[in-house]
């Protein structure tokens, strides 16, 4: 096994939240004088960090933990009907064959997570599901999960679609597998050079399964 530990992301890289991320963002905007998020616009917000989504849409960080709590309620609400990315049940079972742990580390609410897991008959791959209320501390976490499990960080393969995941891989001592199917942009992820990036499912089963030996 390459990477005998598999710790997954979930918004963006398990499953399609990006349009209700958006849309409760948007619902946020107008309860409190915010500016919405266009169509147009997404594309450049694709390139930036936590950070410089904050700044460009000139809300305080201090606002950044009421709005966190209250996205993770209302999604609540709808979770049972977030689709997956495309292909992801099918290539999930798969991954899962090629690995001693398979976990999630995530900024949503774990029963959200339980929740979207078992809507789709997914919750049984996977050994545990860890969340953060920040987001940012996530190598902390990392470093946890290897603490909690016994596992070696040169074993394990953080997968996440956001510029914060890889550089909470690389403070961890942690290999990263960045996705291009989730937020932050093919461009902007590369940028932050993580060990793979990957563009497609097909692309992330060839980084965790090795070839068979001819």
């Amino acid at each position: 096994m390459r990477y005998p530990s598999l710790i997954f992301d979930f918004d963006g890289t398990i499953a399609d939240t990006l349009s209700a991320a958006v849309g409760l963002y948007n619902q946020f905007a107008d309860e409190n004088s915010f500016r919405r998020i266009t169509p147009d616009e997404l594309p450049r917000l694709r390139d930036l960090d936590v950070r410089g989504v904050l700044e460009d849409l000139d809300i305080s960080k201090r606002k950044l933990p009421f709005l966190l709590a209250r996205g993770r309620r209302l999604l609540k609400n709808n979770i049972a009907s977030l689709p997956l990315i495309d292909g992801m049940a099918e290539i999930l079972p798969r991954l899962r064959e090629n690995a001693h742990y398979f976990g999630i580390l995530t900024s949503n609410a774990s029963e959200n997570v339980e929740a979207f897991l078992e809507t789709h008959g997914l919750r049984d791959l996977f050994t545990f599901i860890s969340s953060t209320t920040k987001l940012s501390g996530k190598h902390k976490h990392l470093r946890s999960i290897a603490r909690t499990f016994s596992l070696n960080p040169a074993e394990m393969l953080y997968i996440g679609d956001e510029i914060r995941d890889v550089r909470a891989a690389k403070k961890a001592g942690i290999a990263m597998a960045a996705v291009t199917w989730g937020f932050n942009s093919r461009d902007s992820l590369a940028a932050e050079t993580p060990l793979h990036l990957v563009e497609s499912l097909e692309a992330l089963v060839d980084v965790i399964i090795p070839p068979p030996v001819a």
